[in-house]
């Protein structure tokens, strides 16, 4: 689960992770009405969605004056917002941040995630403040620094000051770092998180270490013991059949292709997906029912492929081991005389009960296109999409 960058810092400031003092503002007017609260020479006018690369995007402003920062708040409120992490067609700004301006001397990047190739919780950083990570990895790796966390005793003050002086931080600025990088491990390990990204990571003239920005991510299989940070979602940012899809607790993200998957197993899903692009083809989806989806479950994830519209041909690929054949193929025929399906349609089906569903789709009154294994399936619904 994402949130926004203003509840991130208030959920920073809870763990005393320095932050600057900002207003959240709904229009124009509360944003002026922030500026003036804030009481500074220059205030910042950030777009609050949930993607990184808003600078870029002309989604982080300056103002010096409250009357500006009114200015600046009515374009950015409704504007599409175009980053490298939304795509082309971006995400609506519904809120922004007004926040008070800082004397910077330095901007930093720290990052902490879990690095799954270790086991272990690990903070990156480096010199290259303001700049996508990706981007300072891609071009030059030997820029970030990596401090990776024994479990058994946690985040060290030895390895915060290595952190310190990699970046070439000196002086009273060390300590306050390595309280920075405690306070901020401390606060992932306890809400569950998955990301905890501060770009830029600030020092002040005065030798202060700030937040300036905040991305934090949180595993979504942990937020039952989390009532208190699901108030943070906004589903206004979340994209809505992937909202729905939790509902059914079904594993489904959005994707650009026009060719929609109904797939039981990540792995497969992935196979599934693969293969449509070296035929031709783009997925529209991906959709993982699970393994022991029920009826209703696969009429749920049918509808919710058939809700985007640019889907033009639906593949399903179904392996049944816990999963029965004759099962989805119930779910299918239910799902597309419910929706009164309109698209082609290729099934591929194998494994218990295989022969028992191909009977019920052969029956079914239903022009629905079978495939006898997973290239040739794939081969006719990008035919089919054609």
């Amino acid at each position: 689960m994402k949130i926004h960058e203003y509840q991130g810092k208030e959920l920073f400031r809870k763990y005393g992770v320095p932050t600057p003092r900002g207003i959240l503002a709904l229009s124009p007017n509360e944003a002026e009405a922030a500026a003036k609260q804030l009481g500074t020479s220059v205030v910042v006018v950030k777009a609050q969605i949930h993607a990184g690369g808003r600078g870029k995007g002309g989604g982080v402003k300056l103002a010096k004056s409250p009357a500006e920062a009114k200015d600046l708040a009515k374009a950015m409120l409704g504007m599409k917002l175009k980053t490298i992490q939304t795509g082309p067609e971006g995400q609506t700004v519904h809120k922004v941040y007004i926040e008070e301006g800082l004397g910077i001397a330095q901007e930093l990047y720290l990052g902490v995630t879990l690095d799954r190739a270790t086991s272990r919780i690990t903070f990156m950083a480096s010199k290259e403040g303001g700049v996508e990570i990706e981007e300072v990895a891609a071009k030059h790796p030997e820029k970030i620094l990596r401090e990776a966390v024994d479990p058994s005793v946690g985040f060290q003050d030895f390895q915060g000051r290595r952190l310190a002086f990699g970046l070439g931080l000196s002086g009273p600025t060390v300590n306050k770092f390595v309280q920075f990088c405690s306070a901020l491990y401390k606060m992932y390990v306890e809400t569950d998180s998955s990301l905890v990204e501060v770009n830029p990571l600030v020092i002040l003239k005065d030798g202060g270490v700030v937040a300036l920005d905040a991305k934090v991510n949180f595993d979504e299989n942990a937020l039952y013991r989390h009532k208190d940070l699901l108030e943070y979602r906004d589903l206004a940012e979340e994209e809505p059949r992937e909202t729905q899809a939790k509902e059914y607790d079904l594993a489904y993200i959005a994707l650009d292709g026009n060719i929609g998957c109904m797939v039981n197993g990540a792995g497969l899903a992935m196979a599934s997906m693969d293969t449509i692009k070296l035929v031709g083809g783009n997925p529209a989806n991906f959709l993982d029912v699970g393994g022991g989806a029920s009826k209703e479950k696969v009429t749920a994830a049918f509808k919710l492929i058939l809700a985007d519209p640019n889907v033009k041909a639906v593949l399903v690929n179904i392996f049944g081991g816990i999963m029965k054949c004759d099962v989805v193929a119930e779910g299918i025929i239910a799902a597309a005389k419910d929706v009164q399906l309109k698209v082609p349609l290729v099934v591929r089906l194998e494994g218990t009960n295989v022969e028992k569903g191909k009977e019920l789709l052969r029956t079914s009154g239903l022009a629905i296109t079978p495939a006898d294994n997973l290239r040739q399936a794939a081969e006719k619904a990008v035919a089919a999409a054609k």
